[in-house]
């Protein structure tokens, strides 16, 4: 037997059950893993309010998780039982055991520790939104919004990684200016208390920036792209501020300015062979020690509503992890 979260009814943290179900069977080209950790992501939040994708009851949430291959399904090669894997699962990762097809199922790199490797899908987006849809290219600044958060404070690192020139990092919290400015930020502005757009023109003389990174939406966006170097690129991958922007086309045009969306799910859907190279990079980058994961608390799988809890208050920086066993 395993054991699973289920969200039967969409709501409050308190909609994640705990329930025993059958061991999972693999399909032809898929394996199962057991799973040692599995990591919350703000897409889960939003799949338990009814607000992501077409996420329907009953369903268990869950982008990622890492563990032990312990089955494999016919046709699956260049894996084995016993295996340390980092996967996105079929079904949801808040669970004992997953399954995941073979392509999405990644070795973890020797030096790389569990708990790293437990945040695949913010890595991924992290790398993804700054190479596959912003293409940074060395020495430009770049606006990252949420930047003590998941993927923002693993943005800041990749970005610099990367060869960026002045990293601009926004932040909502004192305690999230102090952790971003000891990730390499170079500026920090807090939303609460000033206008980004303004303080932007303000460090870059007028300039503008070359890539913004936005998980807001509405207003942000608006204004975001407004403050865009010439041939600027706002990358949009996410509506954290509940709707989403309404971006005027006429200054995309005259300033070769662009808007791009990303999706780390969309491309895992639709092509996986992308998504499974733009993972290995990212987990590359960190197994040659370019990124650190900060881990801003570890909660049992079976205190998962307490986990969504933390990250709903936003109490932490980085990322939070569900242990299981």
């Amino acid at each position: 037997m395993s054991h699973a979260i289920t969200v039967h009814a969409f709501g409050g943290p308190d909609v994640l059950t705990w329930e025993e179900r059958p061991l999972p069977v693999p399909a032809a080209g898929q394996v199962r893993v057991r799973v040692t950790l599995t990591g919350v992501n703000y897409a889960d939040l939003l799949a338990r309010q009814g607000r992501y994708g077409n996420a329907a009851p009953p369903f268990t949430p869950g982008l990622d998780a890492v563990g032990v291959v312990d089955a494999l399904g016919d046709g699956v090669t260049g894996l084995s039982v016993g295996q340390r894997v980092a996967c996105y699962p079929v079904g949801g990762g808040y669970a004992t055991h997953v399954l995941a097809s073979a392509t999405l199922c990644l070795p973890v790199p020797d030096g790389v520790p569990d708990e790293s490797a437990a945040a695949l899908t913010m890595l991924a987006t992290a790398y993804g939104i700054l190479t596959t849809a912003a293409r940074l290219e060395p020495g430009e600044s770049v606006l990252i919004h949420a930047a003590g958060g998941g993927v923002g404070h693993l943005a800041v690192q990749y970005a610099r990684a990367l060869g960026a020139g002045r990293i601009i990092g926004v932040v909502g919290s004192e305690a999230r200016a102090a952790f971003v400015r000891d990730l390499g930020v170079d500026d920090v502005i807090d939303r609460h208390r000033e206008d980004f757009a303004a303080r932007v023109q303000d460090i870059t003389g007028g300039r503008g920036v070359d890539v913004i990174l936005d998980s807001v939406g509405g207003d942000t966006a608006e204004r975001g792209a407004g403050v865009l170097a010439r041939f600027g690129r706002l990358v949009t991958y996410g509506h954290a501020g509940g709707r989403p922007g309404l971006i005027p086309t006429a200054p995309l045009h005259r300033e070769c300015r662009a808007v791009i969306g990303y999706s780390n799910g969309t491309l895992r859907q639709h092509r996986p062979e992308q998504a499974r190279r733009t993972t290995l990079e990212a987990l590359d980058v960190l197994a040659r020690g370019g990124v650190r994961v900060h881990i801003g608390a570890r909660v049992p799988l079976r205190g998962a509503a307490e986990a969504h809890r933390i990250v709903e208050s936003g109490r932490v920086e980085g990322k939070v992890l569900l242990t299981v066993g």
